[in-house]
């Protein structure tokens, strides 16, 4: 049995562990709130974007999309893998990292896959195995609408230029503080809508259809890359907080653990001790 320096060392500790995660449980839980606020009011206008230019698109005739919706050969593809700066935040970075591989083994296997990261977690792993084109890590000390747009007009840029065939997103979205879903969402070229699911309304169109969907496009897209950056930023805080909560939870159980080894190893030296007096009162009366 370890001697009770040592197990009260342990116990002191656990104790301040406890404090850390207990702490770190608060923080992520008020940042949480404002990032779940924040994706919970931009969903619907993204939803709705989306919807919209889908059908239009569905809608048109003949060659009146986009660049945006050109259909090649996939022969190089581009992955923009979307985790965090920090860890101790359970699997959140680990999923999106095997999702990566998985997409390169398995979705896209003899073809040319880079990464374009944003997290520096994602960054630090994925460059040992695999090509990362660029990282925008930064993009967290301001996440906001036209930072993450310049993102999103790079994307467009190597997608238009024929630098990829095809541009996939890598995200965790947020559903709850305990449940993240690993999200491969494709960026580009853009997803139409089926031909049933077209706007078939009899709207009149100021401008034509075609120059709506043109303007409507690039925001969209600009639109997709920030909802999905603000979900994972939702799911970061959200997989934190729990995972913190879940360590405090460990280190209490383990610190009652060990401060009932203390108290059964001190007595058992207090019982000795009792014993050893006794015994050498009974010797000297004999």
């Amino acid at each position: 049995m370890a001697n009770l320096k040592e197990i009260r060392n342990r116990i002191s500790s656990i104790s301040s562990t406890m404090q850390i995660t207990s702490a770190m449980k608060m923080v992520s839980a008020a940042k949480l709130k404002k990032a779940q606020d924040a994706i919970t009011a931009m969903r619907p206008y993204s939803d709705k974007l989306t919807e919209l230019l889908q059908g239009l698109s569905a809608s048109l005739e003949g060659d009146g999309g986009s660049e945006y919706a050109d259909k090649r050969p996939v022969n190089k593809v581009l992955v923009v893998a979307i985790t965090s700066n920090r860890g101790l935040c359970g699997g959140f970075n680990s999923n999106i990292i095997k999702q990566s591989n998985n997409l390169v083994s398995n979705t896209y296997p003899g073809k040319q896959v880079d990464f374009y990261t944003i997290g520096k977690k994602g960054h630090d792993i994925l460059k040992k195995k695999h090509t990362i084109l660029g990282d925008q890590s930064k993009v967290y000390d301001d996440l906001t609408f036209d930072n993450v747009a310049e993102i999103a007009e790079l994307l467009m840029r190597l997608f238009t230029k024929g630098d990829y065939d095809k541009i996939e997103l890598v995200y965790n979205k947020f559903k709850n503080a305990a449940t993240q879903i690993v999200m491969t969402e494709q960026f580009l070229p853009i997803v139409g809508a089926e031909e049933d699911e077209a706007i078939a309304a009899d709207y009149i169109f100021e401008p034509s259809k075609v120059e709506i969907v043109k303007e409507l496009i690039p925001k969209s897209l600009k639109t997709q890359l920030f909802k999905a950056i603000r979900d994972s930023f939702a799911s970061e805080h959200g997989a934190r907080m729990t995972a913190m909560h879940k360590a405090t939870d460990n280190a209490g159980e383990l610190k009652d653990e060990l401060t009932l080894t203390y108290n059964k190893a001190r007595q058992a030296a207090i019982t000795n001790e009792i014993l050893e007096i006794v015994g050498g009162a009974e010797a000297l009366n004999n």
